[in-house]
């Protein structure tokens, strides 16, 4: 039989990993939080996140985690803190468990990973230190928990 291309790759990823959102690359905060999802109109799941390095990470000894700030209620951290520092272009981030250790990797991230639901808010990256740089894309696949629930690049 021939090998046919019925179905599209794009379409596979999303009956796998559900919609897939990206952030384009950007800065990591100083000793602080900064938004990287925002959602929407109810709870998702989150199947997998992916972080990827586009500028080398420097400072005094930053530390990294993803940490989930509700529209109510308390924030709550996804990751535990782990030290980023010096991570090259092209390093991956990722989530295996939650409340484990932010996954810092140099070729492969977790996915599947435990999936998670976040409620409506926003998905935060925390970076500890005052003299952090460099900056990071991310994508994030999610499925409604929801009906109408949606998660957009923040």
């Amino acid at each position: 039989m021939p090998n046919s291309n019925f179905v599209q790759g794009t379409q596979l990823r999303t009956l796998n990993l559900g919609r897939k959102v990206d952030q384009p690359a950007k800065t990591v905060p100083q000793n602080a939080l900064s938004a990287l999802f925002t959602v929407s109109g109810g709870r998702v799941i989150v199947t997998g996140i992916v972080g990827e390095v586009t500028t080398v990470i420097g400072g005094t000894t930053p530390s990294a985690k993803l940490v989930a700030n509700p529209t109510t209620g308390a924030d709550s951290d996804v990751t535990t803190a782990v030290a980023i520092t010096g991570d090259a272009v092209g390093n991956l981030y990722g989530v295996s468990t939650v409340g484990g250790a932010l996954a810092v990797l140099e070729s492969v991230a977790p996915i599947p990973q435990e999936p998670f639901v976040l409620k409506a808010g926003t998905l935060d990256l925390h970076v500890s230190a005052a003299d952090a740089t460099g900056a990071i894309k991310w994508s994030l696949f999610y499925v409604p928990l929801d009906d109408g629930a949606s998660v957009t690049a923040a």
